[in-house]
């Protein structure tokens, strides 16, 4: 009998988590031939999130939960997750329902046809902002042209995995982690499938426009150098505009003499270089930031509590 551990960040999701866990118990049981189990990750929650896992985890041994000290953010709560998985496929899907648990006996059809990867993508884009769609659907597009991985739009952490899959992801320990560019970087057979978007069961989505923002600036540093060299091709062209009307400058006041007014065209100029020098520093900085928090060493995740090995020992 083949085994499923499927694993679940939770940052406040008590309103949900109770809605989840009948719908998958629901799955599992109509799936007598594989066994399961539940990996929830509770991220630093501040709500009634761990206290719910250890009820679920009293009644069903196949829960197990892990529990943060503090948020550490989804990308250390999926890490976490597979660090602790031991099935034969893993699966990482979130709890607000947005992930379809009626998908999961297709995705294992897949894996089971030869598949090292079943992935979900959202087939829509309903229910959110003109302004995020449109910028979500520039970074899919930005990012697949620029980096060295490919993603569908739209494709999210929704995907199940086999154990060989789990244990290449695992060997990259970087700090900075973007969990959709590592899926797609380690490479592997992956086989997308679509779902129609829905919305939450309850609560409220924790991504708001910045910090999707700022997570998409860091998948893009951390799987592209493109942006480097950006800041040298701004750079040179720059250089040589700037040779060029020098040229001119030096031409003109032979020809004509010296020419006072200018003073507009002065501060415009300097505004436009002193602009490309801080979006070059910035750039740069980006990746600076990135390389002062790996060399750093500090642990991905720092857990609070969990009973995972006292499931063990039951076992």
């Amino acid at each position: 009998m083949k085994s499923i551990d499927i694993v679940v960040p939770c940052y406040n999701e008590s309103q949900v988590l109770n809605i989840f866990y009948n719908a998958i118990e629901e799955v599992v049981l109509s799936m007598p031939t594989y066994k399961f189990n539940y990996i929830f990750v509770d991220d630093g929650s501040y709500d009634d999130t761990l206290s719910i896992l250890k009820n679920l985890a009293k009644k069903d041994n196949k829960v197990k939960y892990i529990s943060f000290s503090r948020n550490f953010g989804k990308e250390s709560a999926m890490y976490a997750g597979l660090k602790q998985s031991s099935g034969d496929m893993v699966l990482i899907m979130d709890s607000d329902m947005q992930n379809p648990p009626s998908m999961i006996p297709t995705m294992v059809k897949y894996i089971e046809e030869g598949y090292d990867c079943c992935g979900g993508y959202r087939a829509d884009r309903t229910g959110d902002g003109k302004l995020r769609t449109f910028f979500t659907n520039r970074f899919y597009k930005i990012t697949n042209k620029i980096s060295e991985v490919n993603m569908p739009n739209g494709a999210g952490d929704f995907r199940l995995m086999t154990r060989k899959m789990v244990d290449a992801i695992l060997a990259l320990s970087e700090v900075q982690r973007f969990s959709k560019g590592i899926f797609s970087w380690v490479g592997f057979n992956t086989k997308w499938i679509s779902f129609e978007n829905v919305e939450r069961a309850g609560g409220v989505s924790k991504w708001n426009f910045f910090k999707l923002f700022s997570y998409a600036i860091d998948g893009i540093t951390a799987f592209s150098t493109f942006p480097l060299k950006i800041a040298s091709i701004l750079g040179f062209f720059i250089s040589c505009f700037s040779f060029i009307y020098l040229i001119y400058i030096i031409l003109k006041t032979l020809i004509f003499g010296i020419d006072v007014p200018g003073y507009a065209s002065i501060i415009t100029i300097n505004l436009f270089i002193g602009g490309i020098i801080i979006l070059s520093c910035g750039i740069l900085g980006e990746y600076i930031a990135k390389i002062y928090l790996e060399v750093k060493k500090r642990p991905i995740y720092i857990m609070a509590e969990t009973n995972i090995e006292e499931n063990n020992d039951k076992k």
